[in-house]
């Protein structure tokens, strides 16, 4: 209560001050309303620079796979990103939607979830891998390296588009949310959006860029794969404190309580699956074998 007067005050920052729109821009064809939403164009811009990074990856030595496989690898991804983003946001926070088809296929009416996509993001691998001959463990490694840009571009879109907003709090940066309450004023909230932002995306980003390119991390396969999965894992899981239950489990006595939210249940299997891989990422550096590329046929 006393936060939401102390927010009708004036003496924290409001979010429709910052004037910020869904859409990049809106047309009108044959009497119909079209927009490019930021969160499409954080997708593309995620797929795009993780692609141009990825090739930056592949041109050093003890690469895992050729161009032209890059190439296929970023077409399977994105299938995976869409496909598993939204099949796991329906399993995991809004089974309802599958009594209603039309909801399901309703993209443009948001609802990815992480992990869903980094599974599709998985399955795309294994079949890229088996299709073609290759190391898929060492594919992961390099492709994990690129995930942070897509995190951090995904992050800034829920902060424009005011979802996904953190618990109340009297934080001087703390930011006023509109219709985070069912009547009454809004409270100041956790900017989480940003914490994830700037965790998920540059400081794991970094992570990942010192170990890659300062260490011999590459060349033991599962390590840079595994320190990604317990960096996401440990981010998600702190950030989750300062950020609100999602609304379907709010009043969960179980899920809707911090340290039990559905999106901190989520990082269990990839923090110990994380500290799997780099425990035993030693061992397998031996066993490495060099790609050779071939002429495609």
């Amino acid at each position: 209560m006393i936060l939401s007067e102390v927010a009708a005050s004036g003496q924290y920052l409001h979010f429709t001050s910052l004037h910020l729109d869904r859409n990049v821009f809106d047309v009108t064809l044959f009497g119909h309303q079209f927009g490019l939403k930021w969160y499409s164009l954080a997708y593309i811009a995620g797929i795009l620079i993780g692609w141009w990074y990825l090739l930056k990856l592949l041109a050093q030595p003890a690469a895992p796979m050729a161009r032209r496989h890059a190439d296929d690898m970023v077409f399977y991804a994105t299938i995976g990103i869409i496909l598993g983003g939204r099949i796991g946001y329906i399993l995991f926070y809004a089974p309802e939607m599958l009594g209603d088809p039309l909801k399901v296929l309703a993209l443009w009416d948001g609802g990815m979830s992480f992990h869903g996509g980094a599974l599709g993001v998985s399955l795309a691998i294994f079949y890229l891998a088996r299709r073609n001959g290759l190391d898929w463990l060492r594919i992961h490694d390099y492709v994990a390296c690129c995930a942070p840009f897509g995190l951090f571009f995904g992050r800034l879109a829920n902060f424009v588009n005011g979802e996904l907003w953190g618990r109340p709090t009297d934080v001087p940066w703390a930011i006023v949310f509109p219709h985070t309450v069912a009547g009454g004023f809004d409270p100041p909230r956790h900017p989480s959006q940003l914490y994830e932002a700037g965790l998920e995306g540059i400081v794991l980003g970094l992570v990942l860029w010192f170990f890659f390119w300062r260490t011999r991390a590459r060349y033991q396969p599962g390590k840079l794969v595994g320190i990604f999965l317990l960096g996401y894992g440990l981010c998600r899981y702190f950030v989750e404190f300062f950020r609100e239950a999602d609304i379907q489990y709010l009043h969960n006595p179980i899920l809707g309580t911090p340290g039990l939210h559905m999106g901190q249940l989520l990082t269990f299997p990839m923090i110990l699956g994380g500290l799997y891989l780099i425990a035993t990422a030693k061992k397998r550096e031996g066993h490495r074998e060099p790609f050779v590329d071939q002429p495609a046929t």
